[in-house]
C-alpha cells in the first residue's frame, strides 16, 4: 500500500507540473500571438501609406496652410475636400487602432507621428467646420486625439531619427531572419 500511496502522489505532483506546464505555454503563447497582431497591424499601417491615392491627399493637404477654414478650403481649393477626407478618415482609423492598443504607440509616432501633427493643423479648421455643418461634434475626433497626443509627447530636444541613429548597424548581417 505503502508504495501504491507514493505512485499516487508522483501521479498528482506530475499531473500539477503538467497543468503548470500548460499554462505557462498557454501565456507565452498569447503573448506571442499579441505581438504578431501587432506585427500585422503595424505592416497594414505601412501599406496604408503607400497607397497612391493616399499619397496625393497626402501631398496635397501638407501643402495647405495652417488652420483654413471649411469655407476657405471649399473656396480656394474645391478639389481638396475629397483629399481632406481620405486623410481624415485614414487617420481616424489610426486613432482608433492606437488608443485600442492594435498598434502600439510607439511605432505610430515613429511611423506617421509629426506627418499626423501637421495635418491636424491643415485641417483643423475644416473639421470644425464638418462638425458644425454635419452637427456632430464627434467627427475625426480620434483622429484629433491622436494628432494631440502624439502632439504632446513631442520632444523638442530630440533630434530626428537620421541624427539620433547615424551610428546604427543592424544585429544580424547574415541574412538569417
Amino acid at each position: 500500500m505503502t508504495d501504491l500511496s507514493r505512485l499516487a502522489n508522483m501521479a498528482e505532483i506530475l499531473g500539477a507540473l503538467v497543468v503548470i506546464g500548460g499554462l505557462m505555454f498557454a501565456i507565452l503563447q498569447m503573448r506571442q500571438f499579441r505581438q504578431q497582431r501587432r506585427e500585422l497591424a503595424a505592416i497594414e499601417l505601412f501599406r496604408s501609406f503607400g497607397n497612391a491615392e493616399f499619397n496625393k491627399a497626402y501631398r496635397n493637404i501638407l501643402n495647405l496652410p495652417d488652420g483654413l477654414s471649411g469655407a476657405e478650403l471649399e473656396s480656394q481649393y474645391p478639389d481638396l475636400e475629397q483629399c481632406a477626407m481620405l486623410i481624415c478618415t485614414t487617420m481616424e482609423n489610426i486613432g482608433v487602432m492606437t488608443f485600442q492598443r492594435i498598434v502600439p504607440f510607439l511605432v505610430v509616432k515613429n511611423l506617421i507621428g509629426s506627418s499626423t501633427v501637421l495635418l491636424w493643423r491643415r485641417l483643423e479648421g475644416w473639421v470644425a467646420d464638418l462638425r458644425k455643418r454635419i452637427d456632430n461634434p464627434e467627427a475625426f475626433e480620434w483622429f484629433q486625439w491622436l494628432a494631440e497626443k502624439l502632439d504632446e509627447c513631442k520632444d523638442d530636444s530630440e533630434p530626428p531619427a537620421y541624427e539620433a541613429y547615424k551610428s546604427w548597424k543592424p544585429s544580424n548581417l547574415s541574412g538569417d531572419i
